[in-house]
């Protein structure tokens, strides 16, 4: 969307408004709210976050409720000074676990998604967005049992088969919502016994989780929602470094990059501003279908859909200086940037790409746009710097991706890309 504020031109999308307010907290509420990622915000400071206006008197209102609803968000009126999108219940508070905080759960509870496949599978199979499968790969690794709340089904096991629907939540009534609150209490209490006690880690939209919440503390449950308030690019950061840190062993780091669950489309990585990932440490790069057929023409060579390309972020350089390198600086400006000079995978699959279109020289732009079609990529924040360097080389040992051409074996197809990229510069 395009609109002129005092002659001055911005341009915005539903996801620059969400990354450029992603490193903010909500203000109270005086009239007028715009609920992103079910948060509610003042429009005003929304508008003046994400156009970088400080002076809120250079626009109105009624003109930020406009573009924000031109976004596609939901737009109300209602004074508040909480940030969610719901009074805060008379009942005992919900747990809400801060920042770096540690908790034990027994169980693990996933929200469901909109996007399904158009046939039926097993409940963990079923929905199909990016999203979900960052919390489902939390939930698997969480290490005790974990459900799905369905919004037409209630609580439903991983394994359960379900058609697909087309109910929503939200857009349910308070009778319904408080109805399946009830149900999904009764479910779990089914699953798991008495709930007394019982951790119940919630991973959902806020509609579902203060559905759930009352029935399952009435029942004695100790309801927790680590990720309360966040904004989407948070969420996403989240569940990217989650558990991470404390792994560092190159076979666990290994298992991580190799974890096809954890890769995030480049979209959605821009879209988090980098939060969680101004960090040194490693990922992997994969590429889809399509994009693999693209390389196997350049290359001659056979090349699979999948992890193809594994690297490090920040590591301490050759003689102890550091490096003031991040995985949000290498992937967003060097692997993405506008010069392949500067990156490694972004010179080796320009060469490629060049050589399959019969091309004179590398177009960045191209290059870019087929990156971020094709590619996904799993990021891995490891904050000693120092163990970088022998990690890759472990890494890379396990892994084997075909397009790294340092520390690896040499083969045919290497022998090629080399030759392609002695080649092929422009």
């Amino acid at each position: 969307m395009r609109f002129t504020l005092d002659g001055e031109v911005f341009e915005l999308d539903a996801d620059v408004v969400r990354s450029r307010i992603s490193d903010h907290a909500p203000e109270p509420i005086r009239e007028y709210w715009v609920e992103i990622d079910e948060v509610r915000w003042p429009v005003k400071q929304v508008i003046s976050l994400a156009t970088g206006v400080a002076d809120r008197q250079r626009f109105q209102s009624q003109s930020s409720r406009g573009w924000l609803a031109n976004l596609g968000f939901a737009i109300g009126a209602g004074s508040t000074d909480t940030t969610t999108s719901h009074p805060t219940p008379a009942v005992k508070p919900l747990a809400v676990v801060s920042k770096g905080s540690e908790i034990t759960p027994d169980v693990v509870l996933v929200g469901c998604v909109k996007t399904k496949l158009d046939r039926g599978a097993p409940a963990k199979d079923l929905y199909v967005s990016d999203y979900f499968q960052k919390m489902r790969a939390y939930a698997e690794g969480a290490g005790v049992p974990w459900f799905i709340l369905s919004a037409e089904h209630g609580l439903v096991g991983p394994e359960d088969w379900l058609e697909p629907y087309e109910r929503y939540l939200p857009d349910a009534s308070r009778e319904y919502r408080r109805a399946w609150g009830q149900n999904v209490a009764a479910q779990l209490t089914e699953a798991m016994g008495p709930l007394d006690g019982v951790v119940v880690d919630i991973h959902a939209g806020s509609a579902y989780v203060e559905s759930a919440e009352e029935a399952l503390r009435s029942l004695g449950a100790v309801v927790v929602d680590q990720l309360h308030g966040l904004s989407f690019g948070r969420r996403l950061s989240w569940y990217l470094q989650h558990g991470s840190g404390a792994r560092r062993g190159g076979n666990d780091v290994a298992e991580q990059l190799r974890d096809r669950s954890r890769a995030v489309a480049l979209d959605d990585l821009l879209a988090s501003g980098g939060a969680g990932l101004r960090s040194s440490g490693v990922y992997s790069w994969w590429v889809d279908e399509a994009g693999a057929q693209d390389l196997r023409r350049g290359l001659g060579h056979e090349v699979a859909a999948g992890l193809i390309y594994a690297g490090l972020a920040g590591a301490t350089r050759k003689g102890g200086a550091k490096s003031s390198n991040t995985l949000w600086g290498r992937i967003s400006t060097m692997h993405l940037g506008k010069r392949h000079e500067f990156s490694t995978l972004r010179r080796s699959l320009g060469s490629v790409l060049q050589s399959a279109a019969g091309s004179a020289a590398i177009n960045e732009a191209d290059l870019t746009r087929w990156m971020r079609a094709h590619l996904r990529v799993v990021a891995i924040p490891i904050s000693d710097a120092d163990t970088l360097d022998a990690l890759e080389s472990e890494i890379l040992a396990e892994l084997d991706p075909p397009l790294n051409l340092a520390k690896v074996h040499q083969t045919p197809l290497r022998a090629r890309l080399s030759a392609l990229r002695a080649e092929r510069r422009g």
